[in-house]
Order: C-alpha cells, then sequence, then structure tokens
C-alpha cells in the first residue's frame, strides 16, 4: 500500500496528528493537522480542512503538480465520496484519538497504515464506524 501525505502536512515534533484520508485504490491519500494546531470542534480536537474543500483542492492542480506530490491522476476525474474515507479526532476528556472510517478501511493493515502516518502508533486510539463515511 503506498501511502501520499499532503505536502504542507508535515509530521509534527510529537509526532501526533489528526486528519482526513482516502483510500483510492491502493493508495492512502492523507492531509493532516499537528494536534497543536488542531481545531476544537466540541469536545474534540479535529483537522479543519472538510473532505469536500480538500479534494476540490487537489483537483485543481495541474497534472504535473498531482504526478510530482504521487496523487493518483484518478483524483482529478473522480468525486471525493466515490472512495472509501475517513477522519481521526483527538478526544480531549477521554485523551484518546478516534479513527471514524468507512468499514472497508476497517482491516488491521490499513489501520496500522493509518496509525504509522498520523503518528499514532504509541497513542491510546479507537476505532469505530460512521455512516458519515459510507461510500455512496
Amino acid at each position: 500500500m503506498t501511502i501520499v501525505i499532503a505536502p504542507n502536512a508535515e509530521l509534527s515534533a510529537t509526532g501526533r496528528n489528526v486528519g482526513i484520508f482516502w483510500r483510492v485504490n491502493r493508495t492512502l491519500l492523507i492531509d493532516r493537522t499537528k494536534l497543536n494546531d488542531a481545531e476544537r470542534y466540541g469536545d474534540c480536537l479535529t483537522h479543519a480542512a472538510g473532505h469536500y474543500e480538500r479534494w476540490q483542492e487537489w483537483q485543481a492542480l495541474s497534472e504535473k503538480v498531482l504526478a510530482s506530490t504521487g496523487y493518483p491522476s484518478l483524483l482529478r476525474l473522480t468525486e471525493y465520496d466515490e472512495w472509501p474515507r475517513g477522519r481521526i479526532v483527538y478526544e480531549i476528556l477521554s485523551r484518546r484519538f478516534v479513527l471514524y472510517a468507512d468499514r472497508r478501511l476497517q482491516k488491521p493493515e490499513i489501520i496500522d497504515a493509518l496509525k504509522m502516518a498520523f503518528g499514532l502508533s504509541e497513542a491510546e486510539f479507537a476505532v469505530r464506524s460512521d455512516a458519515h463515511y459510507r461510500q455512496q
């Protein structure tokens, strides 16, 4: 499995991040925010960007830029909700990260890849389903 992380989504010094992701064929596309820079949403810290907005930004990139960053060319030809997707947030009260994802992404190898990409290998972590992230 290939992991492509948005160029502006640097890994934090502590390694812990929140963000959004998709699986496009065998590629995980990730956009993340350092936990210290995350936005508060209720009792959670989360990535400010939504799936739709980020996908639209990426679709506007030229073929050359897409290729140089490793994004699959299918990104320009498909919509954000055509691919299984999810989000990782941090629950402030329980002090744990929660991965909300399409059930097809809730496989051990994908969860392990996401934990690594978000710097959460040693973090308190839960996996949950959410109807919001089911593929259309």
